[in-house]
Protein backbone atom coordinates (compact mmCIF):
# COMPACT_ATOMS: atom_id res chain seq x y z
CA UNK A 1 0.00 0.00 0.00
CA UNK A 2 2.52 2.66 0.64
CA UNK A 3 4.50 2.15 -2.20
CA UNK A 4 0.49 3.14 -4.01
CA UNK A 5 1.09 6.43 -6.15
CA UNK A 6 -0.61 9.07 -4.79
CA UNK A 7 -3.02 12.06 -6.19
CA UNK A 8 -5.07 14.68 -4.69
CA UNK A 9 -8.17 15.65 -6.41
CA UNK A 10 -9.32 19.15 -5.09
CA UNK A 11 -13.05 19.91 -5.57
CA UNK A 12 -15.26 16.62 -5.70
CA UNK A 13 -18.43 17.59 -7.01
CA UNK A 14 -19.52 15.48 -10.39
CA UNK A 15 -16.35 15.64 -12.02
CA UNK A 16 -13.78 15.71 -9.15
CA UNK A 17 -15.82 12.27 -8.35
CA UNK A 18 -16.30 10.82 -11.73
CA UNK A 19 -11.49 11.80 -11.52
CA UNK A 20 -11.79 10.11 -7.97
CA UNK A 21 -13.65 7.16 -9.15
CA UNK A 22 -11.38 6.62 -12.45
CA UNK A 23 -7.99 7.28 -10.49
CA UNK A 24 -9.14 4.78 -7.90
CA UNK A 25 -10.06 1.85 -10.49
CA UNK A 26 -6.32 2.37 -12.08
CA UNK A 27 -5.01 1.55 -8.71
CA UNK A 28 -3.98 5.00 -7.16
CA UNK A 29 -4.50 6.31 -3.90
CA UNK A 30 -6.41 8.98 -4.14
CA UNK A 31 -6.44 11.95 -1.43
CA UNK A 32 -9.61 14.01 -1.56
CA UNK A 33 -10.69 17.65 -0.52
CA UNK A 34 -13.82 19.44 -1.00
CA UNK A 35 -15.54 21.71 1.76
CA UNK A 36 -18.86 20.91 1.09
CA UNK A 37 -20.51 19.11 4.15
CA UNK A 38 -21.30 15.82 2.70
CA UNK A 39 -18.83 15.77 -0.17
CA UNK A 40 -17.30 12.25 1.09
CA UNK A 41 -21.02 10.87 1.10
CA UNK A 42 -21.40 11.89 -2.18
CA UNK A 43 -18.47 10.65 -3.32
CA UNK A 44 -18.27 7.47 -1.96
CA UNK A 45 -22.25 6.85 -3.27
CA UNK A 46 -20.88 8.21 -6.34
CA UNK A 47 -18.01 6.09 -6.88
CA UNK A 48 -20.07 2.99 -5.78
CA UNK A 49 -22.75 3.64 -8.71
CA UNK A 50 -19.71 4.25 -10.95
CA UNK A 51 -18.02 0.65 -9.82
CA UNK A 52 -20.19 -1.61 -11.27
CA UNK A 53 -19.76 0.28 -15.01
CA UNK A 54 -15.79 0.71 -14.27
CA UNK A 55 -15.96 -3.14 -13.60
CA UNK A 56 -17.40 -3.51 -16.84
CA UNK A 57 -14.61 -2.11 -18.87
CA UNK A 58 -12.19 -4.13 -16.47
CA UNK A 59 -10.29 -4.21 -14.78
CA UNK A 60 -9.97 -2.80 -11.73
CA UNK A 61 -8.40 -2.83 -8.53
CA UNK A 62 -9.92 -4.36 -5.37
CA UNK A 63 -10.55 -2.38 -2.63
CA UNK A 64 -10.94 1.07 -3.49
CA UNK A 65 -12.10 1.78 0.01
CA UNK A 66 -8.72 1.67 1.37
CA UNK A 67 -6.63 3.86 -0.41
CA UNK A 68 -9.55 6.91 -0.57
CA UNK A 69 -8.76 9.50 2.26
CA UNK A 70 -10.64 12.94 2.11
CA UNK A 71 -8.83 16.03 4.07
CA UNK A 72 -10.31 19.19 5.37
CA UNK A 73 -7.25 20.82 4.64
CA UNK A 74 -6.55 20.86 0.72
CA UNK A 75 -2.88 22.11 1.90
CA UNK A 76 -2.78 18.38 3.43
CA UNK A 77 -4.47 16.65 0.85
CA UNK A 78 -1.56 17.80 -1.64
CA UNK A 79 1.34 16.88 0.46
CA UNK A 80 3.62 14.52 -0.87
CA UNK A 81 1.87 13.85 -4.08
CA UNK A 82 2.62 14.35 -7.33
CA UNK A 83 -0.39 14.53 -9.10
CA UNK A 84 -3.15 17.22 -8.27
CA UNK A 85 -6.30 17.19 -10.29
CA UNK A 86 -7.90 20.66 -9.79
CA UNK A 87 -12.17 20.96 -10.21
CA UNK A 88 -13.27 24.07 -7.94
CA UNK A 89 -15.80 25.91 -9.65
CA UNK A 90 -15.58 27.71 -12.61
CA UNK A 91 -15.12 31.15 -10.71
CA UNK A 92 -11.34 32.74 -11.26
CA UNK A 93 -11.35 34.25 -7.58
CA UNK A 94 -12.25 30.72 -6.32
CA UNK A 95 -9.88 29.34 -8.16
CA UNK A 96 -6.84 31.82 -7.59
CA UNK A 97 -7.85 31.69 -3.91
CA UNK A 98 -7.10 27.84 -4.00
CA UNK A 99 -3.95 28.16 -6.03
CA UNK A 100 -2.56 30.38 -3.34
CA UNK A 101 -3.61 28.09 -0.49
CA UNK A 102 -1.78 25.04 -1.97
CA UNK A 103 1.34 26.18 -3.81
CA UNK A 104 3.10 26.42 -0.65
CA UNK A 105 2.28 23.08 0.14
CA UNK A 106 3.34 21.41 -2.90
CA UNK A 107 6.15 18.92 -3.64
CA UNK A 108 8.75 20.88 -5.99
CA UNK A 109 8.00 18.48 -8.86
CA UNK A 110 4.23 18.01 -8.10
CA UNK A 111 1.97 18.63 -11.68
CA UNK A 112 -1.43 20.86 -11.13
CA UNK A 113 -3.83 20.00 -13.87
CA UNK A 114 -6.81 22.28 -14.25
CA UNK A 115 -10.44 20.68 -15.39
CA UNK A 116 -11.55 24.00 -16.33
CA UNK A 117 -13.40 24.35 -19.44
CA UNK A 118 -14.20 27.85 -19.35
CA UNK A 119 -11.73 30.00 -18.03
CA UNK A 120 -8.22 30.79 -20.08
CA UNK A 121 -5.27 29.24 -18.40
CA UNK A 122 -3.18 32.54 -18.74
CA UNK A 123 -5.59 33.92 -16.21
CA UNK A 124 -5.73 31.18 -13.78
CA UNK A 125 -1.87 31.71 -13.95
CA UNK A 126 -1.75 34.85 -12.50
CA UNK A 127 -2.36 33.25 -8.58
CA UNK A 128 1.27 30.75 -9.31
CA UNK A 129 4.34 32.52 -8.07
CA UNK A 130 5.97 29.82 -10.23
CA UNK A 131 2.83 28.22 -12.81
CA UNK A 132 5.40 26.25 -14.65
CA UNK A 133 3.60 23.07 -13.49
CA UNK A 134 0.30 24.12 -13.58
CA UNK A 135 -1.57 23.48 -16.80
CA UNK A 136 -4.81 22.72 -18.00
CA UNK A 137 -6.06 19.08 -17.93
CA UNK A 138 -9.65 19.04 -19.45
CA UNK A 139 -11.90 16.42 -19.83
CA UNK A 140 -14.85 15.13 -20.91
CA UNK A 141 -17.46 14.28 -18.39
CA UNK A 142 -17.97 11.80 -17.07
CA UNK A 143 -14.03 11.39 -16.99
CA UNK A 144 -14.24 7.71 -15.79
CA UNK A 145 -16.20 7.05 -18.75
CA UNK A 146 -15.22 9.86 -21.31
CA UNK A 147 -11.62 9.13 -22.62
CA UNK A 148 -10.53 12.63 -23.80
CA UNK A 149 -8.70 15.12 -21.79
CA UNK A 150 -7.32 18.59 -23.67
CA UNK A 151 -3.98 19.13 -22.55
CA UNK A 152 -2.56 22.70 -22.87
CA UNK A 153 0.53 24.80 -21.79
CA UNK A 154 1.94 28.18 -22.97
CA UNK A 155 5.22 29.75 -22.61
CA UNK A 156 5.00 30.05 -18.61
CA UNK A 157 4.79 26.35 -18.74
CA UNK A 158 7.92 24.61 -17.56
CA UNK A 159 9.83 22.26 -20.24
CA UNK A 160 9.06 18.23 -19.74
CA UNK A 161 5.43 18.74 -17.90
CA UNK A 162 2.79 18.87 -20.93
CA UNK A 163 5.17 15.58 -21.81
CA UNK A 164 4.61 14.07 -18.22
CA UNK A 165 0.85 15.11 -17.41
CA UNK A 166 0.15 13.26 -21.02
CA UNK A 167 2.02 9.87 -19.92
CA UNK A 168 0.21 10.36 -16.59
CA UNK A 169 -3.14 10.21 -17.97
CA UNK A 170 -2.59 7.69 -20.99
CA UNK A 171 -1.22 5.53 -18.20
CA UNK A 172 -4.85 5.46 -16.47
CA UNK A 173 -6.85 4.93 -19.45
CA UNK A 174 -7.22 8.56 -20.93
CA UNK A 175 -7.01 9.59 -24.65
CA UNK A 176 -4.95 12.91 -24.98
CA UNK A 177 -5.29 15.80 -27.57
CA UNK A 178 -2.50 18.79 -27.03
CA UNK A 179 -4.07 22.22 -27.70
CA UNK A 180 -1.21 24.36 -29.40
CA UNK A 181 -3.39 27.54 -28.75
CA UNK A 182 -5.82 29.31 -25.95
CA UNK A 183 -9.37 29.53 -27.37
CA UNK A 184 -12.38 29.85 -25.17
CA UNK A 185 -13.35 26.37 -24.45
CA UNK A 186 -10.84 25.13 -25.84
CA UNK A 187 -11.87 22.18 -28.57
CA UNK A 188 -14.33 19.79 -27.96
CA UNK A 189 -16.91 21.91 -26.43
CA UNK A 190 -16.41 24.66 -29.09
CA UNK A 191 -17.09 21.68 -31.21
CA UNK A 192 -20.56 20.52 -29.18
CA UNK A 193 -21.24 24.31 -29.16
CA UNK A 194 -21.34 24.36 -32.83
CA UNK A 195 -23.79 21.33 -33.16
CA UNK A 196 -26.28 22.98 -30.30
CA UNK A 197 -26.60 26.21 -31.85
CA UNK A 198 -27.70 25.00 -34.89
CA UNK A 199 -29.67 22.00 -33.10
CA UNK A 200 -31.37 25.25 -30.98
CA UNK A 201 -32.07 27.05 -34.53
CA UNK A 202 -33.86 24.07 -35.70
CA UNK A 203 -35.99 23.90 -32.80
CA UNK A 204 -36.44 27.43 -32.63
CA UNK A 205 -37.59 27.93 -36.58
CA UNK A 206 -39.80 24.72 -36.09
CA UNK A 207 -38.19 22.71 -38.66
CA UNK A 208 -37.62 19.99 -35.97
CA UNK A 209 -38.65 18.93 -32.63
CA UNK A 210 -36.31 18.62 -29.68
CA UNK A 211 -36.69 14.90 -29.76
CA UNK A 212 -36.08 14.55 -34.07
CA UNK A 213 -33.29 16.72 -33.64
CA UNK A 214 -31.53 14.27 -30.84
CA UNK A 215 -32.74 11.28 -32.87
CA UNK A 216 -30.85 12.88 -36.06
CA UNK A 217 -27.47 13.03 -34.01
CA UNK A 218 -27.53 9.63 -32.65
CA UNK A 219 -29.31 7.75 -35.54
CA UNK A 220 -27.53 9.40 -38.14
CA UNK A 221 -23.69 11.53 -37.79
CA UNK A 222 -22.98 10.98 -34.22
CA UNK A 223 -22.72 7.29 -35.07
CA UNK A 224 -19.99 8.20 -37.66
CA UNK A 225 -18.08 10.54 -35.02
CA UNK A 226 -17.56 7.51 -32.36
CA UNK A 227 -15.42 5.41 -34.82
CA UNK A 228 -14.16 8.68 -36.73
CA UNK A 229 -13.53 12.52 -36.81
CA UNK A 230 -15.03 14.59 -39.33
CA UNK A 231 -11.88 15.12 -40.97
CA UNK A 232 -11.30 11.77 -41.83
CA UNK A 233 -15.05 11.09 -42.86
CA UNK A 234 -14.95 13.40 -45.06
CA UNK A 235 -12.03 12.54 -46.59
CA UNK A 236 -13.37 8.96 -46.89
CA UNK A 237 -16.56 10.53 -48.55
CA UNK A 238 -15.24 11.61 -51.51
CA UNK A 239 -13.62 7.66 -52.56
CA UNK A 240 -9.83 7.43 -52.91
CA UNK A 241 -9.52 10.93 -54.10
CA UNK A 242 -10.01 12.18 -50.59
CA UNK A 243 -10.66 15.44 -49.09
CA UNK A 244 -9.33 17.43 -52.28
CA UNK A 245 -12.08 15.59 -54.36
CA UNK A 246 -14.56 16.34 -51.48
CA UNK A 247 -13.90 19.99 -50.99
CA UNK A 248 -14.24 20.70 -54.79
CA UNK A 249 -17.69 18.50 -55.16
CA UNK A 250 -18.98 19.89 -52.10
CA UNK A 251 -17.80 23.48 -51.78
CA UNK A 252 -20.80 25.47 -53.25
CA UNK A 253 -23.31 22.67 -50.67
CA UNK A 254 -21.40 23.67 -47.51
CA UNK A 255 -21.38 27.52 -48.85
CA UNK A 256 -24.77 27.22 -49.24
CA UNK A 257 -25.38 25.75 -45.51
CA UNK A 258 -22.85 27.59 -43.37
CA UNK A 259 -24.88 30.79 -44.83
CA UNK A 260 -28.04 30.04 -43.22
CA UNK A 261 -26.62 28.60 -40.02
CA UNK A 262 -28.39 30.21 -37.00
CA UNK A 263 -27.10 32.21 -34.12
CA UNK A 264 -29.57 31.83 -31.04
CA UNK A 265 -29.44 33.24 -28.03
CA UNK A 266 -30.09 30.57 -24.22
CA UNK A 267 -32.79 33.29 -23.51
CA UNK A 268 -35.79 32.59 -21.10
CA UNK A 269 -37.81 31.35 -24.06
CA UNK A 270 -35.61 28.97 -25.52
CA UNK A 271 -34.83 27.36 -22.44
CA UNK A 272 -38.58 27.11 -21.75
CA UNK A 273 -38.83 25.57 -25.15
CA UNK A 274 -35.98 22.96 -24.98
CA UNK A 275 -37.50 21.67 -21.80
CA UNK A 276 -40.62 21.56 -23.10
CA UNK A 277 -39.13 19.57 -25.85
CA UNK A 278 -37.04 17.27 -23.17
CA UNK A 279 -40.17 16.24 -21.00
CA UNK A 280 -41.21 14.37 -23.82
CA UNK A 281 -38.37 13.22 -25.12
CA UNK A 282 -37.85 11.66 -21.48
CA UNK A 283 -41.11 9.64 -21.58
CA UNK A 284 -41.35 9.57 -18.17
CA UNK A 285 -37.35 8.12 -17.58
CA UNK A 286 -36.15 10.25 -14.38
CA UNK A 287 -32.86 11.61 -13.98
CA UNK A 288 -31.40 8.49 -12.57
CA UNK A 289 -32.99 6.34 -15.06
CA UNK A 290 -31.40 8.68 -17.86
CA UNK A 291 -27.60 8.54 -16.20
CA UNK A 292 -27.88 4.66 -16.15
CA UNK A 293 -29.20 4.42 -19.48
CA UNK A 294 -26.11 6.90 -20.54
CA UNK A 295 -23.21 5.36 -19.17
CA UNK A 296 -24.61 1.79 -20.38
CA UNK A 297 -24.74 3.08 -23.80
CA UNK A 298 -21.21 4.41 -23.36
CA UNK A 299 -19.81 1.36 -21.66
CA UNK A 300 -21.00 -0.87 -24.63
CA UNK A 301 -19.63 1.88 -27.38
CA UNK A 302 -16.52 1.61 -26.00
CA UNK A 303 -15.77 -2.27 -25.58
CA UNK A 304 -17.23 -2.25 -29.15
CA UNK A 305 -14.71 -0.18 -30.43
CA UNK A 306 -11.66 -1.81 -28.21
CA UNK A 307 -13.02 -5.58 -29.73
CA UNK A 308 -13.17 -3.74 -33.07
CA UNK A 309 -9.44 -1.93 -32.78
CA UNK A 310 -7.55 -3.39 -35.67
CA UNK A 311 -4.46 -4.71 -34.19
CA UNK A 312 -0.83 -2.86 -34.67
CA UNK A 313 1.30 -4.00 -36.57
CA UNK A 314 5.28 -4.47 -35.39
Amino acid sequence: MTNTPVVAVIGAGTIGASWTALFLASGLRVNVHDPAPDAESDVRRYIGAAWPTLEALGPVAPAWNDRLRFFAAAEDAVADVQFVQENVPERLEIKHDMYRRIGPALRRDAIVASSSSGLLLRDMQKAWQDPGRFILGHPFNPPHLIPLVELLGNEQTAPGVLDAADEFYRRHGKVTIRVNKEMPGHVANRLQAALWREAIHLVVEGVVSVTDVDTAVTAGPGLRWAVMGPHMLFGLGAGPDGMTTFCERYRESFHTWWKTLGAPQLSTEVGALLSRGLIEERAGRDYSTLVAERDHKIVATLRALRESRPERRT
